[in-house]
């Protein structure tokens, strides 16, 4: 009988100690952050993100999904949807809410993260439902990062559609060289080579219970590759959640807009973004009516307003300074390389 029981403890012990490593291998697997570890406190005041947020509509009474409009590198979030997006939101009396980021959503990524993480709780906190995540460019990307290192917020989200979301960087702008230029801090964030998209992308792109709908074009010039859905870097495949990858080639072959237009004013993009707010999970390919490809504009775009030309223009030099090493005409701070990874996005964390 002692036998027995020492036997069995010996067994349970070994077992314990087996697991034991066999976690602590796990973890030491990947240099990065648990996808379960709880998301850091904010840095950045909450008055300043407070100012930040701007929304529309009402969210108690209205049945359609809020949407939270993320923007591009470059630009200001008035300058990529005030004339389009928030136009034909406001006219579906769509609540939604847009993030004014600093330095033009040229500086650092990971602080633009945490405006993302309040816009998500504050918008879920006003809304009797779960919230979309709308971006283009950098912003069909950088809600992401909110997703990854601050897990409280993905029971808050329904959909994510990016429209040319840099996911995994682009190899198309090769003029950053670590001790020779100068660039922009999300500049180099977006390389593909970039030790911040590692840390996005690193453990799982996906999470259960949200819909990922990621809409390209195969003429883009800004984040490539953008060829097929195995290839493209705004393409998501890895985790838990439910994905669609489609190119607007896929419903109008003989589809033109590039990056610039696919997020501001490509009625099939917009077709996509409408089917996944529509529907349960995301946009299917086969729901979109093909008229799609004889319109020129999307809903909510005006191209004879005078004002929408003025903000349209009025972008132009924040997007001068993305290519461009050395140059910086929106006042955002060139940096000689990419920023360091923050402490919580680390296996050891802070």
């Amino acid at each position: 009988m002692r036998r027995s029981v020492l036997s069995t403890l010996l067994c349970t012990a070994a077992l314990v100690a087996a697991s034991v490593v066999t976690t602590s291998s796990a973890t030491a697997s990947s240099p990065y952050a648990p996808l379960d570890r709880p998301g850091p406190r904010l840095t950045v005041k909450t008055t300043t993100l407070k100012a930040a947020l701007q929304c529309s509509g009402n969210f108690k009474t209205s049945t359609l999904q809020p949407v939270l409009l993320n923007p591009a590198t470059g630009v200001t979030v008035d300058e990529n949807y005030s004339w389009n997006y928030e136009r034909a939101f406001t006219a579906q009396k769509r609540p939604w809410c847009a993030i004014h980021m600093p330095s033009h959503t040229l500086g650092d990524i990971q602080v633009s993260g945490e405006y993302l993480v309040y816009a998500i709780r504050t918008m879920r906190a006003k809304s009797t439902r779960d919230i979309a995540i709308l971006g283009h460019s950098q912003g069909g990307m950088s809600m992401r990062w909110a997703l990854r290192f601050w897990p409280d917020t993905r029971v808050m989200v329904d959909d994510v559609i990016g429209m040319a979301g840099s996911n995994h960087g682009t190899s198309s702008l090769p003029t950053c060289k670590v001790g020779v230029t100068t660039c922009l801090p999300a500049v180099w964030q977006q390389q593909a080579t970039a030790k911040f998209i590692a840390a996005l992308n690193s453990r799982a792109e996906t999470f259960k219970g949200i819909s990922y709908t990621q809409i390209y074009t195969h003429t883009d010039q800004v984040v490539r590759p953008s060829d097929t859905n195995a290839t493209a870097s705004s393409a998501l495949h890895t985790g838990q959640g439910a994905i669609t990858n489609v190119a607007t080639q896929d419903i109008c072959p003989l589809d033109l807009y590039e990056h610039l237009a696919i997020g501001t004013i490509d009625p099939t993009a917009y077709a996509l973004a409408m089917d996944a707010l529509g529907h349960a999970g995301p946009a299917k390919v086969s729901r979109i009516n093909r008229g799609v490809c004889l319109q020129q504009y999307h809903p909510g775009v005006d191209p004879l307003n005078l004002q929408n030309i003025v903000q349209v223009l009025s972008g132009a030099p924040g997007l001068a300074s993305v290519p461009l090493p050395y140059v910086n005409l929106v006042g955002a701070k060139q940096v000689p390389a990419e920023p360091r990874l923050r402490c919580y996005t680390t296996a050891k964390g802070c």
